[in-house]
């Protein structure tokens, strides 16, 4: 089942990719300025996600107001709010300037539906990982990063529409917008073009979220090659990360404003 499944999806996808690619490429000769345009916009994007889309400058740059409740809050916003900007308003923009559909650029909705069987395969299969993997200290340590979160249902609602959205933005700026942008000049091959930047954003995190990191990235820029969308990506990606954080809140704290939170601050 295992391999038909590989090859199916992957071996016979790849294949198919590259042999489009070569059509694409018979079908309008020359010179294609689209991949080094979306490369170096792609590189600047990154430099300011990594100094200035994080925390650490909101804090430099917004101090703590008098009433500080919000304040860790707000630093997430300003997190989250630099992942949309940057990973999906700013390609938005270059796809625009570029004459491009954002159809065509991994936002098609049409059709999803068909392959939303694999969104529920993929989720059903990691969720026995993380039920296992949240008894661990390391992962409640971890997760959610808003330690916050379960003071109120305004903090939790609040961190998890911000989590999700920045999940939206990631899968499109690796998944639609590198991905669309290469896959005439190299086919397939772009989804491991694609790895490498995807694997350095997680060099913060733990090892084996970095390796996984990597594998991941395979298996979302196949689906979303195949499928021509990142939206069952899109579905994955947060799927898992809003189970991850209600896992770890069932064991530390409960509902949101249960008697069992205790701030971390």
């Amino acid at each position: 089942m295992i391999g038909r499944l590989y090859r199916s999806w992957f071996l016979d996808g790849w294949e198919r990719l590259n042999r489009e690619a070569e059509e694409e490429r018979a079908a309008h000769p020359g010179f294609d300025a689209r991949p080094m345009a979306v490369l170096v916009l792609a590189a600047l994007i990154l430099v300011f996600q990594e100094y200035y889309g994080d925390r650490p400058f909101f804090e430099r740059l917004i101090l703590p107001w008098e009433n500080p409740r919000y304040y860790p809050l707000a630093s997430f916003a300003w997190w989250s709010g630099s992942k949309v900007f940057g990973y999906l308003l700013i390609p938005i923009i270059a796809i625009k300037v570029m004459g491009g559909r954002l159809s065509d650029w991994g936002l098609r909705i049409r059709g999803v539906g068909k392959h939303l069987w694999i969104y529920a395969a993929l989720f059903a299969a990691f969720l026995p990982i993380l039920v296992a993997a949240s008894y661990t200290a390391a992962f409640q340590r971890t997760y959610p990063f808003y330690k916050l979160a379960a003071r109120s249902w305004t903090d939790y609602l609040a961190w998890e529409l911000m989590y999700g959205l920045s999940f939206v933005a990631l899968e499109f700026f690796f998944r639609g917008f590198l991905l669309s942008a290469l896959k005439r000049q190299m086919g397939a091959y772009a989804i491991f073009v694609m790895i490498v930047p995807y694997c350095m954003i997680h060099f913060h995190k733990p090892v084996p979220e970095v390796c996984g990191a990597i594998f991941a990235g395979i298996i979302l820029g196949t689906l979303a090659m195949v499928t021509r969308s990142i939206w069952c990506g899109v579905l994955i990606h947060v799927s898992v990360a809003w189970t991850m954080d209600a896992l770890s809140l069932a064991h530390q704290w409960g509902l949101p404003g249960s008697d069992r939170f205790v701030s971390p601050y």
